[in-house]
């Protein structure tokens, strides 16, 4: 499968934006979705994910209640609505796919096969 992640941008603290990843060549119902960012200088970290059919989703304990992440099958697109955005939000986000994730691992980016080239989000104070 191949991803096409976009939506990032500059942005003011506070504000709003909307991360999409397109995937191709591949079933995208079959797959867990996981949204993960990388800052510079640090570690890439889990952001969310959400199961194959959007019934099941988790996040990282800093996006709760400002970031939700969702998915339309038939679009073969899985979307990350980042609100309140804070400057600790700057990263690079990337979408990444698992065919072989249990939920209970879905924080863990090495059950992820397939990762998307990344887009970046910069949040300014």
């Amino acid at each position: 499968v191949q991803l096409q992640a976009s939506g990032g941008g500059m942005v003011q603290a506070g504000g709003s934006l909307r991360l999409s990843c397109v995937a191709s060549r591949g079933t995208f119902s079959r797959y867990t979705m996981g949204w993960f960012r990388q800052a510079p200088g640090k570690e890439r970290e889990f952001v969310a994910g959400i199961s194959r059919s959007g019934d099941s989703i988790y996040r990282e304990d800093s996006v709760k209640g400002r970031f939700t992440i969702s998915r339309v099958n038939a679009k073969n697109t899985v979307y990350l609505q980042m609100n309140s955005l804070k400057p600790d939000d700057t990263a690079v986000y990337y979408c990444a796919t698992s065919s072989t994730v249990i939920f209970s691992e879905i924080s863990n980016p090495r059950f992820y096969q397939s990762w998307g080239q990344g887009t970046l989000v910069t949040v300014s104070s």
